[in-house]
Parts: C-alpha cells; sequence; structure tokens
C-alpha cells in the first residue's frame, strides 16, 4: 500500500514538474543582451539589472548575458535594431536616436528642444506617444517592454565655453550616427563628425574632434574631463529615452507566465535606471554638477533667453524634421508635453 502510495504522488508530482520542464527544455541555454554601454554607465547598469531580474523571477529557466559596447554588432550601434529583428540578438535595451534610422518616429525624441525637462520625457513615454511607439515597434518582429534613460545630451568640447551657436561655428563635434544630428549640429555652425563611442574617445583625447555630446552620467563614468573636455555646456536640447525590447520570436517561446516575469522585470530595471539617469542632475540634488565642476569643467548652465537663441537656430532643423517624425505624432507629444503635470 505504501509504495502504491509512493508510486502515485510521485506521478503527481510528474505531473506538476514535467510540463515546465519540458517548457524549460526548449528554452535556449543562454539569451543574448545589446547594450551600447556597460556598468558603471546608467544603460549598462539597467541591462545588467534587467538580466539579474529575470533570472531571480523565472526561478533561473531564463538565462541571459549582456553583451555591452553593441560587440554582437561588431560596435556598430546603428545595426542593432537590424541585427534585433533577425535574431541575432535576442533582447536590448536600445536607445531611441540608434534605432531611429531603422524606425523614424524615433526620431521625435532628437527633435532639437522639443523637451524642456524630466516631467516632459515622462508625458511622452508614459503617456500616448510611448503607446504609440511600442504599437509601431510591435510591428517589427520586437515585442517593447518597458522604457529606460539614457538622458537629457549636454555639450562638451575642449576649446572655449559655448553660451551662443556662433561659440560652436568650426568646432569638430562628434555625433551619433544620425542624419538629425548632423542636420542640427550643421545648422549651429558646427562641423558634425559621425563616429561610434567606442572610436570617440581615443579621438577625444587626440583632439581629432573637439567636443561630444552625451549625458552627464556618461560624461562622468568615462571620465571626459581627463580626455580634454573641460568646457560643458547644460543645454538639454534633446534626451534619449532606452527601450527595453525582445526579439518576438524568442517571446513566443517563453511560456505565458516567464513572459510576464520577463516584462515585470524590464518595467523594474527600467524605473531603476531612470533613477539613477537623474541622480545629481535635479534641483533638488545637483551634486553630480558639483563633482563635475570639481574636476575643473567650466560648467555653462544657458538662461531662458540663451537657450532660445539656440532654439531659433535649429527650428528649420525642427520643421523639416516632422515631416520625417509625422506630423500627428508631434502635434500629440507637444500637447502631452504642454499639459504637463
Amino acid at each position: 500500500m505504501k509504495s502504491m502510495k509512493a508510486l502515485l504522488a510521485g506521478l503527481a508530482l510528474a505531473a506538476l514538474v514535467l510540463p515546465g520542464a519540458a517548457v524549460a527544455a526548449d528554452y535556449k541555454a543562454e539569451y543574448k543582451l545589446s547594450t551600447v554601454l556597460g556598468k558603471p554607465f546608467p544603460w549598462g547598469v539597467s541591462g545588467d539589472r534587467w538580466a539579474e531580474l529575470v533570472k531571480e523571477k523565472t526561478s533561473g529557466r531564463i538565462n541571459i548575458k549582456m553583451y555591452p559596447g553593441t560587440s554582437l554588432v561588431n560596435g556598430d550601434q546603428t545595426k542593432e535594431f537590424t541585427a534585433l529583428r533577425q535574431g541575432v540578438i535576442d533582447l536590448a535595451v536600445g536607445s531611441t536616436i540608434n534605432w531611429s534610422p531603422q524606425v523614424k518616429e524615433l526620431n521625435l525624441f532628437a527633435l532639437p528642444f522639443l523637451m524642456p525637462d524630466h516631467k516632459a520625457i515622462d508625458a511622452l513615454t508614459q503617456g500616448p506617444v510611448g503607446k504609440q511607439l511600442f504599437d509601431l515597434l510591435a510591428t517589427k518582429d520586437v515585442v517593447p517592454l518597458a522604457w529606460g534613460e539614457n538622458g537629457f545630451r549636454e555639450l562638451s568640447n575642449s576649446k572655449k565655453a559655448v553660451t551662443t551657436p556662433d561659440d560652436l561655428k568650426g568646432l569638430k563635434i562628434r555625433v551619433v550616427g544620425s542624419p538629425l544630428f548632423l542636420d542640427t549640429f550643421s545648422a549651429l555652425g558646427a562641423n558634425p563628425t559621425q563616429m561610434s563611442w567606442a572610436d570617440a574617445q581615443p579621438a577625444l583625447s587626440t583632439g581629432a574632434v573637439d567636443g561630444q555630446e552625451n549625458p552627464l552620467a556618461i560624461f562622468t563614468a568615462a571620465k571626459l574631463p581627463t580626455l580634454n573636455q573641460k568646457h560643458l555646456t547644460l543645454w538639454g536640447y534633446v534626451a534619449d529615452p532606452l527601450i527595453f525590447v525582445v526579439n518576438k520570436e524568442v517571446w513566443n517561446s517563453w511560456s505565458k507566465e516567464d513572459q510576464e516575469a520577463v516584462r515585470a522585470a524590464a518595467l523594474q530595471a527600467g524605473q531603476e535606471g531612470i533613477a539613477l539617469a537623474r541622480k545629481g542632475i535635479t534641483a533638488g540634488d545637483d551634486s553630480l554638477i558639483k563633482d563635475i565642476k570639481a574636476q575643473g569643467v567650466e560648467v555653462v548652465q544657458l538662461t531662458a533667453d540663451q537657450q532660445k537663441a539656440f532654439q531659433k537656430a535649429t527650428r528649420p532643423v525642427f520643421d523639416k524634421w516632422v515631416q520625417t517624425v509625422g506630423p500627428a505624432l508631434v502635434k500629440q507629444a507637444e500637447e502631452s508635453i504642454a499639459a504637463r503635470k
């Protein structure tokens, strides 16, 4: 009798365990997660945290390895989204800027001076604009799950303080591989030079380029003051939200339970990453800016009137790119920003 009970108990246990085990058996031993930056940059921290939370929430059924430096596409940031669609990459925490050549609507976030503050970013990503963009991405072989943040991109250079558009004339500024960025800096009289971040750092060190534009968290983590970047202008001309996505085929191979676990992990990692990206650069906490000044960097905070001069100089670029992004989407974005709390 005892042996029969034991057998029945064993069969019941197998019935509970085997379905999950069968599902897990179909999973890859390792999933590849692509990011442009690794730790200690907030971007890399977000990716690493996502992988950690997924392993925890799926009880180890899904194991993710992060590949920073867009190493899965030989460092070419603008090819990441295509590789993700093709299945070369399984998951990514990607930049709206880097994916904009393939998804033109993502150029919205790079329209010069569209977003005046962090609440404006939130009004877009957490409102109808964010939903429209996620719906669009979902038609392109990926499943978008959550928003993260790289941050407002500020301007630095090795030559002089920049307080007016005229100050940028002739300066060789490294920019990402986006035609919109080339248009923006050309309109300001600069000499924009497109290159990957991996190539940018030695170029700054040798003086092959004079300056760059990036969030302050990158400015400090990459130790740009040691690469001749002694002049910093806080102008908040564009921001770069990040998007947590999974290749659609990979997503469909997971159980519903694991899909929801991966989504929950992305939402949590995204929220934590946004908080980290904004740490030390707000009105209530400007500790990061103070740290930068302490490294001998001249920091210029543009006044409202000074910023208007840059807005005026780049307005033709804004108007031109509205047609690419989509007038209806830009109008919705402007309305969401105007209604922000």
